[in-house]
């Protein structure tokens, strides 16, 4: 068998885990409910969020909110501090990959 199949749980509370870290990518799956958020931080990597349930308040840099619902990619460049919020649905689940691997940018 060539492929490697990778699974991820399902949670109706707050989950975070990490699901590949390669030197090709890193991927985590995160749930969050309604009021819940991600610590701020700097993003490590050229990230992509994948929004698969609810809704998604994302906070780049020092701008305004936006809202991304499920069904939306949103890209966030390397070095640009974000927060990650849930502040309208009772759950809001997404994937986060980041390409490169983040070790790529340790210096």
């Amino acid at each position: 068998m060539i492929e490697t199949a990778y699974e991820f749980k399902t949670s109706d509370t707050k989950l975070v885990e990490k699901i590949i870290n390669d030197d090709n990518v890193h991927i985590n799956h995160i749930i969050l409910e309604k009021g819940q958020n991600m610590p701020e931080h700097f993003s490590n990597s050229n990230v992509y969020l994948i929004i698969v349930k609810g809704e998604m308040r994302l906070t780049l840099s020092d701008n305004e909110p936006n809202d991304h619902i499920h069904g939306s990619i949103v890209n966030v460049p390397y070095n640009t501090k974000m927060l990650i919020r849930n502040v309208n649905t009772p759950l809001m689940e997404f994937f986060v990959l980041k390409s490169p691997n983040p070790k790529y940018y340790e210096e």
